[in-house]
């Protein structure tokens, strides 16, 4: 595949359509240019919210020197955790940091998002014909799925690199991407056609076999229900008294409704996903991002940029409640929907990851002027204010809107249980519930 040039693929309008071409220069150097058909096709959108459909200058940094690096929306699509381990083993590699292009090239066919390499595409799509197996018209069951039978087992691994794998899905716990059809069988994403394709859903396992594992598993369908409780962007889904039907956990799988396809009138949209450490400019992994750097990354692509600052602070109300430490920059993405607003996601990977047997510390701080920690959110408001982030008006409304959601968090415990957090876990957060239930009502 090195002696391919890669072809960056966006969906729209139901088809496949060749939009950049990636040229690797090698060492993790590259060239991004848009493909001169599409730039003049029918309103053509872009394949990164930070990179518009032009015919662009090359980039020079403060030394003058041409950027070569791969612009920080192609990290979204590096596979990792446990799909990236697989597809270093496939493809025989020696794993580091600055491995990209080649993880890129096998493995970018299915993202989150919309977007694909046809490179990839090839791959995989040879690595299938390898071992044809018997084609599955009806679907599995949910029992098949939940019992782990031998036909769910051998679809997978006959799909390893679509589903088991999962090379599309970044972070640690072992997920796999399903679609159900009109007839609701399972099968793995790209083995269901898109014609047939009803639901999609990302199937999560616990990310070890400890005791704490299973149960920071467990109670993460308890908080996604508590999301929707606080009335927060939560996943979409039919509504029953037990929440929302986005959200279904069998013993110990965790069934999430993805919110990065659309079935509208029989019609299968991708939508265009994109992580804040993409829109902050962040390349690479683990680096560390602060909240004032998201937030104005946000600010700069919101359609309603007071909107999503108000939603940006309650789910860090929330983070900081309940104690989901993990709140990395590519834990919190924004995303263009099928009416082209765009908007920050509905909220995923929240969970009561300070019980992580790994110890999960908060990341992404609010900082001062000094590059200190600030956990007055008086302080922060000021601060934002100050650094002309936000204007003096924006933040006493901001400050208004959290000051009338401090009798929600005040009621965490209640809204907690009724949506199924185990009491223990709930013990555990009682205190941050009530530190910022107290400061949230003390905003002036």
């Amino acid at each position: 595949m090195a002696d391919r040039t890669p072809i960056i693929e966006v969906h729209r309008q139901g088809v496949w359509t060749p939009a950049a071409e990636l040229q690797w220069l090698g060492d993790e150097r590259c060239r991004l240019d848009y493909l001169p058909e599409y730039v003049f096709s029918d309103a053509p959108e872009p394949i990164a919210l930070g990179l518009p459909v032009e015919f662009a200058a090359d980039a020079v940094d403060a030394d003058g020197h041409v950027d070569r690096l791969p612009p920080p929306f192609l990290y979204d699509l590096v596979p990792q955790g446990k799909g990236r381990q697989f597809l270093v083993k496939l493809l025989d590699l020696k794993d580091d940091g600055g491995l990209v292009f080649p993880l890129l090239m096998a493995g970018a066919f299915n993202p989150i998002g919309r977007l694909r390499l046809d490179t990839a595409v090839a791959f995989v799509q040879a690595e299938v014909s390898k071992d044809k197996g018997p084609l599955l018209e009806d679907g599995l069951g949910l029992e098949d799925i939940l019992q782990r039978s031998d036909e769910f087992l051998e679809h997978i691994s006959l799909h390893s690199m679509l589903a088991a794998g999962t090379t599309g899905v970044q972070g640690v716990a072992p997920k796999f991407l399903l679609a159900q059809d009109e007839e609701g069988g399972w099968f793995a994403d790209l083995a269901l056609p898109d014609t047939r394709a009803r639901a999609h859903w990302l199937l999560k396992l616990p990310r070890g076999k400890s005791d704490e594992d299973r149960a920071v598993l467990r109670n993460e369908a308890a908080y996604l229900r508590l999301v929707d409780r606080c009335g927060l962007r939560a996943i979409a889904g039919e509504h029953t008294a037990a929440g929302p039907g986005g959200v279904m956990l069998h013993k110990e799988m965790l069934f999430v409704r993805r919110f990065d396809r659309e079935v509208r009138d029989g019609r299968l949209h991708r939508l265009h996903q994109e992580s804040l450490a993409s829109l902050a400019g962040v390349r690479g992994f683990g680096q560390v991002v602060s909240q004032n750097r998201m937030l104005a990354a946000l600010r700069r692509h919101a359609t309603d940029p007071a909107a999503e600052t108000v939603e940006f602070f309650k789910r860090d109300v929330l983070n900081q409640a309940m104690r989901n430490t993990d709140n990395h920059a590519r834990n919190t993405a924004m995303q263009r929907t099928v009416d082209g607003v765009i908007r920050l996601t509905p909220v995923f990977d929240f969970a009561p990851m300070f019980m992580d047997p790994e110890v999960v510390p908060r990341s992404a701080q609010w900082l001062g002027a000094r590059e200190e920690r600030l956990d007055d959110w008086g302080a922060v408001l000021d601060h934002l204010t100050g650094t002309g982030l936000l204007a003096a008006t924006e933040r006493d409304s901001l400050a208004r809107e959290l000051r009338d959601f401090a009798p929600t968090v005040a009621r965490l415990p209640e809204l907690a249980i009724s949506c199924g957090v185990e009491d223990h876990v709930l013990s555990q957060c009682l205190r941050a519930i009530d530190r910022q239930a107290g400061q949230l009502a003390a905003l002036a």
